[in-house]
């Protein structure tokens, strides 16, 4: 028994000698590997905010791109506006989408002046209403056919432009190259969207890069539509970025466009079925009453005073047509 507590004795001594000599060895290793974990997680630390701070300058960077290629597609715009506003007549024939010449059209005016002019003395009436007729036929008519041509066409485009946009989106997203979706909507999508998005490939078929082609859609067809996408093309060209998202994003305004567009027209629309009818009833009302009683009313024609009062009148009503028009006529 005594052997076996003196053996026990021993062994914890042993132990605690072991202990008292290994002791400060394990706290410095716990201590080191303490030290070794804080520098761990610091440089971790470190190396996150270097890569915050690095995609900060990255998108500050691409910011201060996007920005500038911003103002400089701003004061291109400026130029392009100002020479866009003054449109020469061969700019309006063929954004028409007429394929004549403008000699041809002088000479197409002036048949059709000489052809009014002619039935005008068939009809009987005097040389200086001829020539007035005549007149307005050369410069008035053609002239008011061409902007009606312009004006249709344009708001044919319109209607499609969203849908093309669609497709150069589906496209992109597909992977085609955007060279490839283009040339898709130049052949498959109805007039004249066709016509102009096939004006875009010749052009980067003589060597014109895609932002220069695409800004002479905008000079075809002069409309914020084909200025949106003109800029799209273009600050995606210099400064990156994903095309397919900018050009989705730019269809769903589109769409929320035309729809704003036809609410305009519809809540818009009683105001001038009511100035049509205020503006017709002045002439209808004297109609009526020259073939009921053409002897009260022909004093109007037949006296001087009467001639003042019609054409006092005629330019009261104009003035109030033309201010009834431009209440209504909303620019949108």
């Amino acid at each position: 028994m005594i052997a076996i507590l003196f053996v026990a004795l021993v062994a914890l001594s042993c132990g605690a000698l072991a202990f008292a000599v290994l002791e400060p060895r394990l706290q410095a290793e716990k201590h080191q590997r303490n030290r070794f974990s804080q520098f761990a997680v610091t440089e971790g630390e470190a190396a996150n905010r270097q890569l915050a701070r690095d995609r900060l300058q990255e998108v500050a960077k691409r910011r201060r791109t996007i920005q500038a290629s911003l103002d400089e597609l701003d004061a291109k715009n400026r130029k392009r506006d100002k020479h866009v506003r003054k449109l020469s007549l061969e700019r309006q024939i063929a954004q028409a989408g007429f394929h004549f010449s403008v000699r041809s059209f002088w000479l197409g005016s002036a048949g059709l002046g000489v052809v009014a002019f002619l039935v005008a003395l068939v009809m009987g009436a005097g040389l200086l209403i001829g020539a007035g007729i005549a007149l307005s036929a050369a410069f008035g008519l053609p002239r008011w056919i061409l902007s009606m041509r312009r004006k249709r066409r344009q708001a044919r485009f319109s209607d499609d432009f969203a849908n093309a946009v669609d497709v150069i989106v589906r496209g992109i997203r597909s992977g085609l190259p955007l060279t490839d979706t283009l040339r898709i909507v130049a052949n498959d999508t109805p007039e004249p969207v066709s016509t102009e998005f096939r004006n875009i490939i010749e052009a980067q078929q003589m060597g014109l890069g895609i932002a220069e082609a695409v800004e002479r859609l905008y000079q075809n067809m002069p409309l914020p539509e084909t200025n949106f996408f003109a800029i799209v093309i273009t600050i995606q060209s210099q400064a990156g970025g994903n095309l397919a998202e900018a050009l989705s994003n730019l269809s769903r305004v589109l769409r929320e466009r035309k729809k704003m567009k036809a609410k305009i027209q519809a809540m818009s629309m009683e105001a001038k079925a009511s100035g049509g009818i205020i503006g017709a009833l002045p002439p209808i009302v004297g109609i009526l009453v020259y073939l009921t009683a053409p002897e009260y009313i022909s004093v109007l024609f037949s006296t001087t005073p009467g001639n003042f009062i019609l054409a006092g009148s005629a330019l009261w009503m104009s003035m109030g047509v033309f201010v009834m028009r431009q209440m209504i006529n909303f620019d949108f």
